[in-house]
């Protein structure tokens, strides 16, 4: 299986969850989208641990099967699409979770994610240990 980590189960790895662990060491590959990379460095900025963190999601970037994942022009279309589902279903997600999603449908990834609000989006496949 190919996924996309968002923020918050990246969290649940480093805080050692061995069902978050399992799922991503038996993952074929796993990405990181960049927006994702983005919220985990804003917060280690705020945070008093911050070279430290950062030093452990080098470590974690530096897996064979782990990859940053970026968008381009075609994800652009997939946001649009997104953003006028989520507007005519009247439910809103926020942006950047957004961007995670259409990353997600461009790459034909499955998400890795605890945020409900990604329920309003039935055509992303999700892995789900609410």
């Amino acid at each position: 299986m190919k996924l996309a980590l968002d923020t918050n189960r990246y969290t649940d790895l480093c805080r050692g969850l061995a069902e978050v662990r399992g799922i991503i060491e038996e993952a074929e590959a796993v990405y990181l989208p960049f927006i994702v990379l983005g919220e985990l460095r804003a917060g280690f900025a705020l945070g008093k641990y911050g070279v430290e963190n950062e030093g452990i999601l080098l470590k974690f970037l530096m897996k064979p099967q782990v990859s940053v994942l970026f968008g381009d022009h075609q994800t652009t279309h997939f946001y649009a699409s997104l953003y006028r589902q989520l507007r005519q279903q009247g439910t809103p997600i926020p942006t950047n979770d957004m961007w995670i999603a259409a990353l997600v449908l461009q790459n034909n990834l499955a998400l890795f994610a605890r945020d409900r609000h990604f329920d309003h989006l039935p055509q992303i496949p999700q892995l789900k240990l609410y």
